[in-house]
């Protein structure tokens, strides 16, 4: 019997509706939350000052390792683009990848150092500062309103989701 072995990644790829909606359906995904991550500290609600937008995955790493993680994320994302995908302009929709486990951000640094591209990846690899949940109405919300707005053509937003 194998033993679900949890870990965690804050995933920023533009707007957290179609990034929690592509990488909930994943294999060996948990759980996801809608959030930002390393912005000011002082929040109030609906103020997110530099903050990326962002979904924290929890996953079973016996199921998924964190290399195929990064596959999948770069499928949905324009890694060359600075505070932008899709129609979504702004430093809140920069993409990275934040973790508070150190060893998460090194194999992460060498997914892309490995990358024949690397030199115009624009993702950010960073320690997560700190993390707040959006409020609810963004939670799950493609799922919720499918007709909302998403920057990831939809043949690819739900390619792993089982039916």
């Amino acid at each position: 019997m194998t033993v679900q072995q949890h870990n965690t990644l804050y995933f920023a790829g533009g707007c957290l509706w179609g990034v929690q909606e592509f990488m909930k359906h994943l294999p060996g995904v948990i759980t996801t939350q809608a959030g930002r991550a390393n912005g000011a500290s002082n929040t109030t609600q609906g103020e997110y000052d530099g903050y990326a937008e962002c979904v924290k995955v929890t996953f079973d790493s016996s199921v998924v390792s964190l290399n195929q993680l990064f596959d999948y994320f770069f499928e949905i994302i324009d890694p060359y683009s600075i505070n932008k995908q899709g129609a979504d302009i702004g430093p809140k929709y920069r993409t990275g990848i934040y973790s508070k486990n150190q060893n998460h951000l090194n194999i992460a640094r060498n997914y892309i150092n490995k990358r024949s591209d690397a030199d115009k990846i624009a993702v950010k690899v960073e320690q997560l500062t700190n993390y707040v949940p959006s409020d609810p109405e963004h939670q799950d919300r493609l799922t919720n309103h499918p007709d909302d707005y998403c920057h990831i053509p939809l043949d690819l937003l739900y390619k792993y989701k089982l039916s």
